[in-house]
C-alpha cells in the first residue's frame, strides 16, 4: 500500500482491537454512494456474527439511494443523530474528514476508541487507528480482508455488500482502478455468495421515470469545451420539480456525459439547498481531484466532488473557464 500521513496501524491491529470490544458504531460520509454503505453494512454483517452490538449510522438524516436499499442490513441503518449511545469504539468507512461525517462525528467524539478505514488519502488522521490505503479501488476491498481477519463469516451478507461497493467505485469495472487485484478480490466474493447479475439489476437497471427525464434536460444542458475534450452539465431545483425527481434519480447523469466520445473529463452541476453539488469524472489520467480540491471537495484521480457556494450561473461559469483551459 501506499504510505499516507495518517496511517498509523495495520488491518490486523484494527481486528485485534474490534475482537475484545461489545459495542461497535458504524458510519461513512455523506450522501453515502455503493462504497461507503457497503463498507459500514458489510463490516456490520461480520461483527454481528460475533456476537458484537452494532449500530450502523447514517452521516445525516437523509434516504439512501433505491438502487442500494437491498443491501443486507440496510433496514437497520439509523441516522446518526438519533444514536444518543457512547459506543466502545466507532469506525469510520469511506470518509477521510470529520467535516464529511456529518452528524456521526459528535459520536465519534465520544466513543472510547475511534478507527478509520479508508482509501481517501488526507494530510491528518482523524482517529486513534487509522488505516488508509488509496491504492485500493475501493474501501470494501480493506473491509473484505478485516472482515477475514476477524474470523467472521464472509458469506453472502458480507460478500454482497463488499462486491457491490466494489463494483460502484469501478464503474462495473471500466475505470483506470479495475486491476488484476480488483478482478481477484471480485471472485473472491462471488464465490462466498455475491450474485453479480442480481446486484447489477438493483443497482443499475432500477432508474425511475423521473430520473430518465432528468437525464434528457442534462443532455439538453450539455455543453462541449477545449476541442470536445470536457464536458459540462447541470440542471437546477426547477428541473427537479418539473419531472418529480429526487436527489438519487440525478447520480447516474454524470456517467452519462463521461460516456461521450472523445470526452477526457466530465462535469455534472446540480442545484441543493441554495448551493452547488459538482461532480467530475475522467477517462485519462487527468487529476479531476486536484479540480474539486479548489473548491474544498475531494476524492480520487479519476472520480470527485464539490461543493460550490454560489449560483448555478456561477458555477458554470466558473467551471467552464477551468474546463476550456485544462491541458
Amino acid at each position: 500500500m501506499a504510505v499516507t500521513p495518517q496511517t498509523n496501524t495495520t488491518l490486523e491491529a484494527i481486528a485485534e482491537a474490534l475482537l475484545p470490544v461489545r459495542t461497535v458504531a458504524i458510519c461513512g460520509h455523506v450522501s453515502p454512494d455503493g462504497d461507503c454503505l457497503g463498507s459500514g453494512l458489510g463490516l456490520a454483517a461480520a461483527l454481528r456474527q460475533l456476537g458484537k452490538d452494532v449500530f450502523c449510522l447514517t452521516a445525516r438524516d437523509e434516504a439512501i439511494e433505491p438502487g442500494l436499499r437491498f443491501l443486507p442490513g440496510a433496514e437497520t441503518l439509523m441516522p446518526a443523530c438519533a444514536y444518543e449511545g457512547v459506543p466502545d469504539v466507532f469506525v469510520a468507512v469511506d470518509v477521510p474528514t470529520p467535516e464529511r461525517l456529518g452528524d456521526a462525528d459528535a459520536v465519534r467524539q465520544r466513543a472510547g476508541l475511534t478507527v478509520t478505514v479508508d482509501h481517501h488519502a488526507v494530510d491528518q488522521a482523524m482517529a486513534d487507528l487509522s488505516y488508509t490505503d488509496p491504492d485500493v479501488a475501493a474501501t470494501t476491498m480493506l473491509i473484505w480482508r478485516l472482515a477475514h481477519l476477524l474470523g467472521a463469516d464472509c458469506g453472502d451478507a458480507v460478500a454482497t455488500c463488499c462486491y457491490t461497493g466494489l463494483m460502484t467505485d469501478t464503474g462495473r469495472f471500466q475505470y483506470q482502478n479495475s486491476t488484476a487485484e480488483v478482478f481477484q478480490l471480485a471472485a473472491e466474493m462471488v464465490e462466498a455468495g455475491a450474485r453479480p447479475g442480481d446486484i447489477s439489476r438493483e443497482v443499475f437497471q432500477n432508474r425511475t421515470l423521473a430520473s430518465l427525464k432528468l437525464e434528457s434536460t442534462a443532455i439538453d444542458h450539455m455543453t462541449l469545451m477545449n476541442d470536445g475534450a470536457c464536458v459540462l452539465s447541470w440542471l437546477s431545483m426547477a428541473d427537479f420539480e418539473r419531472v418529480g425527481a429526487v436527489k438519487a434519480d440525478a447520480e447516474p447523469l454524470i456517467n452519462v456525459l463521461r460516456s461521450v466520445r472523445g470526452v477526457r473529463v466530465a462535469c455534472m452541476l446540480r442545484e441543493q439547498d441554495g448551493e452547488v453539488r459538482g461532480s467530475l469524472r475522467a477517462k485519462d489520467d487527468t487529476d479531476v481531484a486536484a479540480i474539486a480540491r479548489r473548491f474544498g471537495g475531494g476524492g480520487h484521480k479519476a472520480a470527485a466532488g464539490f461543493t460550490f457556494h454560489g449560483t448555478v450561473a456561477e458555477a458554470i461559469a466558473t467551471l467552464t473557464e477551468i474546463l476550456e483551459n485544462l491541458e
